[in-house]
């Protein structure tokens, strides 16, 4: 800076006009301008011999640099570690960065490594576009870890997930559910690169995903951006998050085990990932989130995050092991009748859990009609009894011999429903209003061979029906022939006078 500012001054610029071409500041040109090279020396030595801010923290900066094999390291990085170490420190980043140009320029740390770079997109409007990606670094204690980075590329909001095994398709369904909790909301399109735990191929510009990919982005109504091969500039916003996290993060600090880094990684990303002002946006994201999470989309329940707590709602099952949700009925295993149970729902499928174990009980899909009734057959079985118990309880119900002959024989056609045969017996004809009627009933499905416990059902309540009305029928006959008898005048009787009478006696009157 000095030989430069010289070189103008001898070319006869003023001051001001060096300060416009270098762009420095002109407090910087003033200071320079007029000092002679000998003084320019003495001004070095001075300044080299000067305490320097970060002087006291040199032990710990050789440290990181020693056991990173004095690779190059982010200075940003170095500067947020010992921040995290001690606290507020007595420089800027600047400051230590100027000091450990000073280590390099003395020889005290000696630098290998290149640095990678990529090319700067265009910013798209708020809430349009997230871009995902993938990194993996392995610390020096042989702790491997597998990095699920996302961020928005208007705000440049980032999310980071670290994990121990290598990632599948479920893994980056649950990462992505779990990022659009923390970012609250989610975008109009996804961007990502061709890997195979999401695209199968790319068929001549027809990309075709993995079976579950396909079914949550269709779930989510999610737009693709699915970028070319060796193209990593198309989200080149997302491949410098896992660079900064692999080297602003990771690259200077240990851990033993996952969950301690992503405990931590959850403190850097509040305090450094969110938390500093983005070159790019010249805004903090952490602070310029809460306005732009109006652009997202709401976060809605989905099939593959059944699992999470988040999203669940409380029903009350009835006596006859129904529960209402949107105006249609969902049927329930019969032994959680007037119970509390815990539902999932998603735009297809109703998930329905118990509400202590957090166990998913059954799931029905989504009836797009109102005033329906959806039940499985299943949930109404009587499962506690042995078959073989359930079957003598039923032939025992009643003691004539065609009553254990049609249970038999039923039980032998419907051998794969013999509990549901068993239980419709005894939930129909264990209390039966007549039981002459029930023999009659089963006399005439066997001679019919009309077997099954349904039939029986019904031809009783037919017989019994029919039974009434003659019963019915014979009754208002005779009420009919005792009103019309009441409705009718009585006979008249002929009156005959007392002398009458008394001559027709008087003849024997005096025998006594």
């Amino acid at each position: 800076m000095y030989q430069r500012i010289q070189k103008l001054k001898r070319y006869g610029h003023s001051k001001t006009e060096i300060a416009a071409e270098l762009k420095i500041d002109p407090a910087t040109v003033r200071k320079y301008y007029g000092m002679e090279p000998a003084d320019y020396q003495s001004y070095l030595l001075k300044t080299m011999e000067r305490k320097k801010s970060f002087e006291a923290f040199e032990k710990d900066i050789q440290q990181i640099y020693q056991f990173y094999d004095f690779k190059k390291l982010n200075m940003a990085a170095v500067y947020d570690y010992l921040e995290e170490k001690y606290g507020e420190l007595p420089g800027n980043e600047q400051t230590l960065r100027n000091y450990i140009h000073y280590l390099v320029k003395t020889g005290e740390i000696s630098l290998c490594g290149k640095n990678r770079t990529y090319e700067k997109v265009e910013s798209l409007p708020y809430g349009q576009q997230l871009q995902i990606d993938f990194g993996e670094y392995t610390k020096k204690g042989s702790l491997k870890l597998y990095i699920f980075g996302a961020v928005l590329s208007a705000s440049r909001y980032k999310y980071i997930a670290l994990q121990k095994q290598p990632f599948t398709t479920t893994d980056v369904i649950d990462h992505l559910l779990d990022c659009f909790d923390y970012l609250g909301g989610m975008p109009e399109e996804l961007v990502i690169d061709q890997d195979s735990i999401m695209v199968v191929s790319e068929n001549y510009g027809d990309i075709i995903y993995t079976k579950k990919f396909s079914q949550f982005i269709e779930e989510m109504n999610l737009r693709m951006y699915v970028c070319r091969k060796s193209d990593p500039e198309s989200k080149g916003k997302i491949e410098n998050v896992i660079k900064y996290v692999k080297y602003n993060f990771l690259q200077v600090r240990d851990f033993e085990r996952r969950d301690e880094a992503q405990e931590s990684l959850r403190r850097w990303l509040r305090r450094r990932g969110n938390g500093k002002i983005s070159q790019a946006t010249k805004r903090v994201p952490l602070y310029d989130i809460e306005e732009k999470r109006k652009y997202l989309r709401p976060v809605q329940n989905s099939l593959f995050r059944k699992d999470s707590l988040l999203g669940r709602e409380m029903r009350l099952v009835s006596d006859k092991s129904f529960i209402t949700v949107d105006t249609n009925e969902y049927s329930v295993p019969w032994t959680y009748r007037n119970r509390t149970v815990e539902i999932y729902k998603t735009e297809r499928e109703l998930h329905i859990f118990d509400e202590k174990m957090k166990e998913e009980i059954t799931s029905h899909p989504i009836c797009p009609f109102s005033g329906q009734r959806i039940q499985n057959r299943a949930h109404f079985r009587n499962k506690s009894m042995d078959i073989n118990e359930l079957h003598q309880r039923t032939r025992d119900m009643h003691s004539f011999l065609r009553w254990k002959e049609f249970v038999d024989l039923v039980l032998s056609v419907f051998t794969r429903y013999t509990r549901d045969q068993c239980l419709l017996a005894l939930k129909h004809f264990a209390n039966v209003e007549d039981k002459t009627v029930l023999e009659m009933a089963v006399d005439y499905c066997l001679e019919n061979s009309t077997i099954s416990m349904t039939n029986l059902r019904d031809t009783y309540d037919h017989m019994l029906h029919q039974q009434k009305q003659e019963q019915e029928a014979v009754h208002q006959a005779l009420l009919g022939t005792f009103t019309s008898l009441a409705r009718q005048k009585p006979p008249r009787v002929s009156t005959r006078s007392v002398e009458e009478y008394e001559q027709l006696i008087g003849p024997f009157s005096g025998r006594g």
